[in-house]
């Protein structure tokens, strides 16, 4: 007889609900999207309908059998959108010095836009598209190289005093604007450098050639409106035929008596109805933000000033404007001299 021989056999038993633990950690693990998907499949295997699970949570029987076919169990991972980024992507094609050179241009310019500054590039000989420049600014912004400015200087309207003029008028409607010179349209804005430091600034600009003059002053007098007066004469390349203000008491007296002496037309708006000096008041809001907002302003008023003119000649003979098809006012002035002969005065 044989012996019998004993064989030990060792069964490996899982540990209870060790599915269910596992399973439930996954599921936290998961994002909404794919939780969502796992409750579709949940109903599917307790009701073992999939029209009726499609009814259920309103979903098309296209997207539910795509993602039965992704669907694995023991995986619930499976039920991720995977990401649509293509394997290899597209390098760019600009050159590093173009890129360096945009970059420095949107440092020196920081409130202009792609626009501008593809037309500052090709002033350069540099061509590429109003896009691809838009491109190159977000990709420097993401990478961290180009950031943008903070507020510095902060801007508020002056509340103006109503006043009723003795020589100014209001605008006829039927007064032509055709000429440079026809309308200036002009305001003040008050600038707050300190708590206890507050300057006046007096913004000008012409309808026809969008062309600005500007000035601060410590106070809001006529007498400093007079001054501004004589400060346009000189910065101004044509002669000034008439003028638009608000009510405000700067543009009374010395100001009024200022162009009544030079034969300047003077035409006051209506009150509560600043809309009607638009322009300028535009001017305003650009300036503001592509001036005070990111330069430190000089606390002596003759600093600000020095600014204030630097300013003034890059905002009249560098920066494209758009309603001019991105002619510097400058360029557009330059063209309407050589459609009509070179001398503005003729045509008044």
């Amino acid at each position: 007889m044989h012996g019998k021989i004993g064989v030990t056999m060792k069964i490996s038993t899982p540990v209870p609900k060790s599915n269910y633990v596992s399973s439930f950690f996954q599921r936290n693990d998961l994002s909404q999207e794919a939780q969502k998907r796992l409750k579709w499949f949940d109903h599917y295997y307790k009701h073992g309908n999939a029209r009726l699970t499609c009814r259920y949570f309103g979903i098309s029987p296209q997207t539910f059998y795509r993602w039965k076919k992704r669907y694995n169990p023991q995986r619930l991972k499976s039920l991720e959108k995977n990401s649509s980024r293509p394997l290899k992507v597209r390098e760019p094609e600009t050159s590093s010095q173009t890129v360096l050179r945009i970059q420095q241009l949107r440092e020196q310019y920081p409130r202009w836009g792609r626009d501008k500054i593809k037309v500052l590039l090709e002033r350069e000989g540099i061509y590429v598209s109003a896009s691809t420049v838009g491109r190159i600014i977000n990709r420097l912004k993401e990478r961290g190289v180009l950031k943008e400015p903070t507020s510095i200087q902060a801007t508020r309207r002056y509340r103006k005093r109503r006043w009723k003029p003795r020589y100014a008028v209001r605008k006829p409607d039927d007064y032509a604007i055709k000429h440079p010179g026809d309308l200036v349209e002009i305001d003040t804005v008050q600038i707050k450098l300190l708590p206890d430091l507050i300057r006046y600034q007096f913004t000008a600009r012409d309808i026809v050639t969008r062309r600005d003059g500007i000035k601060a002053y410590s106070r809001q007098s006529s007498f400093c409106g007079k001054l501004f007066l004589e400060y346009l004469e000189e910065r101004y390349p044509f002669s000034i035929k008439a003028i638009q203000i608000d009510g405000g008491s700067e543009f009374k007296k010395d100001f009024e008596q200022a162009c009544k002496d030079k034969g300047i037309l003077l035409f006051v708006l209506p009150p509560r109805s600043p809309k009607l000096n638009g322009h300028v008041e535009r001017a305003n809001g650009t300036h503001r933000s592509e001036f005070y907002e990111v330069n430190e302003i000089g606390l002596s008023l003759e600093e600000h000033n020095r600014q204030l003119e630097e300013w003034e000649n890059t905002y009249n003979y560098i920066r494209p404007h758009q309603s001019l098809d991105y002619l510097t006012p400058d360029e557009y002035y330059q063209n309407y001299l050589k459609e009509n002969g070179g001398n503005v005065s003729l045509t008044y």
